[in-house]
């Protein structure tokens, strides 16, 4: 691995830090804005592209520091970002304790599609935060927790092959989570789509204190089924049907009132 340390790509001090004793797993981000090509040629520029989104974060977001816990170059290079053991903010509100972050610096314009050695630096940064950060096994994008168009086309597209390193057989795609739709039944229960911040905690709040067990991903627990079942009859719908927009409306409405 080409670890890059946070005194060797120049990283200013963090304002604070939280803890972080482990996670679920990792969650892959990307720029989501212009990222100029000339990065795949030139490598000096990739420090001076991770210092900008740092100081993006913290002077433009009010961050305490860059948000993903780890970012990888075109070239493979792996840059120590908030590092393991540390709260990233990159998630989402109510998201960051289920996941690290990692950043592929590819963007929605320009340089667009991931290089090789940049989905290997990937894995790399997943393995590290696994050896060193206790994150579990998922994999998963920004997308599959909150309502964005992250990690990009081409990343996630990789993502949900399973994340195979270059020339590895792909991995059977995961079962569907909270990104495949609203479903009632199953392993999963996602918050409506449109909801931010504080809707997303208060609608969890609501939805335990009817007996689901909710993590902040809506994954819920077997203990969790005669609920969700009793509600599907409730409501009249069909077992292991797909809830509509209406339905999630009054969903809602009941949960928060």
């Amino acid at each position: 691995m080409k670890l890059v340390g946070r005194k060797q790509w120049g990283a200013r001090d963090a304002r604070a830090t939280t803890y972080l004793a482990s996670a679920r797993g990792v969650k892959v981000h990307y720029v989501g804005s212009h990222v100029d090509r000339r990065l795949e040629t030139d490598h000096a520029r990739c420090d001076d592209a991770v210092r900008g989104i740092q100081r993006d974060h913290m002077d433009g977001n009010g961050w305490n520091d860059i948000g993903y816990s780890m970012c990888v170059c075109p070239h493979g290079y792996v840059y120590v970002g908030r590092g393991p053991h540390r709260l990233p903010s990159a998630n989402g509100p109510g998201l960051n304790s289920g996941h690290y972050a990692v950043l592929g610096l590819v963007g929605d314009t320009g340089l667009t599609e991931p290089t090789a050695a940049m989905l290997n630096g990937i894995r790399d940064a997943i393995d590290y935060l696994r050896d060193k950060g206790d994150a579990g096994r998922e994999i998963k994008g920004h997308r599959d927790g909150y309502s964005t168009s992250c990690p990009g086309a081409a990343l996630y597209a990789w993502v949900r092959k399973g994340a195979p390193r270059p020339g590895d057989k792909p991995a059977p795609p995961p079962s569907p989570g909270p990104s495949a739709g609203p479903k009632w039944p199953g392993r999963y229960l996602a918050c409506p789509p449109t909801m931010r911040g504080d809707d997303v905690r208060t609608w969890q709040a609501q939805m335990r204190a009817r007996g689901w067990d909710l993590t902040v991903d809506g994954a819920y627990g077997p203990g969790s089924q005669k609920v969700c079942r009793a509600f599907q009859a409730e409501k009249g719908l069909a077992v292991d049907g797909v809830v509509g927009p209406d339905t999630w409306r009054a969903a809602w409405t009941e949960a928060v009132t």
